[in-house]
């Protein structure tokens, strides 16, 4: 079977907004949502810098039993799939009468682990606990949460792969839906912003110490770029069989038509241009596509030094000649992790619904491998009817989805 896959809903919880509307203004002017979190300066970090994400307030939306057992990442997406369900159409009679999957990427849930280790070392009793820490502590945290909270009876899975976590998740929920073992499924990516679970990350010196220029820091393909600023929130979609939805008078926002991966097989924590490609052009073979067909590449450019260049090259290689527009929403949001390759993905169909290319912002020294590519520094108003997001992660796990507005 080969059925089409469309997307009929989406929502978004960033450090760019709390919806799709105040992320979709923030786009087009280019602001940034990153600051400095005064309890990362407390805790020991070099580098304080982070996409500055509020929490909600779940209460009276979630009852206190399941509120008990969602971790802050899970709290982002309960937020953006609530939204992404609205958008939808899909209320509670819906999701109790019909079978619904989910797969969401994430693949940390830190602050229970280490709260709970807290706890034990001081009081020397688990059963003090809590009731819920284990179901906060687990990489499914956030899809065994929201199956429960949303009462969906589909596959149930949750992608635990860097920061490709996030893209590949909606690449599952595209294959399961083509090939007939689902017709729905939510899909989407979230990651914890809280100061313990980057503290490793920090150790690395893998963070920007632009300190002094929080909304400057992030420089996706700037020759004067000095590391990521790590962001996080939750991002979800819904995907779906197109008959399925046309049935049901669904809005269809784009289709699913390309989903190519690969693995680097190199050191744990290397780019590869080789490897990048390989995604890149998998996932146009896959959508029958050509590298010219591509209006627009929402790139994975952390504004780390390494990694850029690495997909800066490969990058040049398919696309190039073509002029293809390429930006980095990353030098808005920072690097959301877990979250980038679902949130990257609704960011850019909020780009297509409203017809322009959002800015590679603090774009402003062109490094020498992105110089041969057309990297939007400015805001620009265009109709983008197909276009590809990438996502990369640790391990050389690599994920590409392309997208295109949806026709009949």
């Amino acid at each position: 079977m080969n059925r089409r896959v469309v997307i009929t809903g989406i929502g978004i919880y960033s450090c760019l907004g709390k919806n799709l509307d105040e992320v979709a203004s923030s786009l087009y002017q280019g602001k940034s949502g990153i600051g400095i979190d005064p309890a990362r300066i407390e805790y020991g970090y070099r580098s304080p810098l982070t996409g500055i994400v509020t929490s909600p307030d779940l209460k009276g939306l979630i009852d206190r039993r399941m509120r008990q057992s969602l971790p802050e990442e899970g709290g982002y997406a309960f937020m953006s799939a609530a939204e992404a369900m609205n958008t939808a159409g899909i209320d509670d009679d819906y999701r109790i009468n019909n079978e619904i999957g989910i797969i969401f990427g994430n693949d940390t849930s830190a602050q229970a682990v280490i709260e709970a280790h807290e706890i034990m070392r001081e009081k020397k009793d688990s059963m003090l606990i809590g009731s819920g820490s284990a179901f906060r502590s687990m990489t499914s945290a956030v899809s065994m949460n929201l199956s429960t909270i949303f009462k969906l009876r589909g596959v149930n899975i949750s992608v635990a792969a860097a920061c490709a976590s996030g893209s590949h998740a909606v690449g599952m929920g595209y294959m399961f839906i083509r090939c007939g073992m689902q017709d729905l499924v939510v899909c989407g990516g979230a990651q914890e912003t809280n100061f313990y679970s980057m503290a490793g990350f920090d150790g690395l010196s893998a963070f920007s110490m632009r300190i002094d220029e929080p909304q400057k820091a992030s420089r996706p393909f700037d020759a004067n770029r000095d590391g990521l600023v790590p962001g996080g929130g939750g991002a979800s979609l819904i995907l779906e069989e197109e008959e399925h939805a046309l049935r049901r008078g669904a809005t269809i926002y784009g289709e699913v038509v390309g989903y190519g991966f690969s693995s680097n097989g190199g050191q744990i924590s290397q780019a590869s241009e080789i490897g990048s490609a390989i995604s890149m052009e998998r996932a146009l073979t896959d959508a029958g596509m050509k590298a010219a067909d591509i209006d627009y590449i929402n790139a994975h450019a952390t504004s780390t030094p390494q990694g850029d260049r690495s997909e800066a090259l490969a990058l040049d290689k398919l696309f190039s000649s073509s002029g293809t527009p390429v930006s980095s929403t990353k030098s808005m949001t920072g690097h959301e992790c877990w979250m980038a390759g679902a949130s990257e993905i609704v960011y850019s169909l909020l780009m297509m619904k409203n017809n322009f290319i959002a800015p590679n912002i603090n774009f402003e020294t062109p490094d020498e491998a992105a110089k041969n590519l057309n990297i939007i520094s400015g805001t620009k108003e265009q109709p983008v009817n197909t276009f590809l997001s990438n996502s990369f992660g640790f391990g050389g796990t690599n994920s590409t989805i392309i997208i295109k507005r949806y026709k009949k």
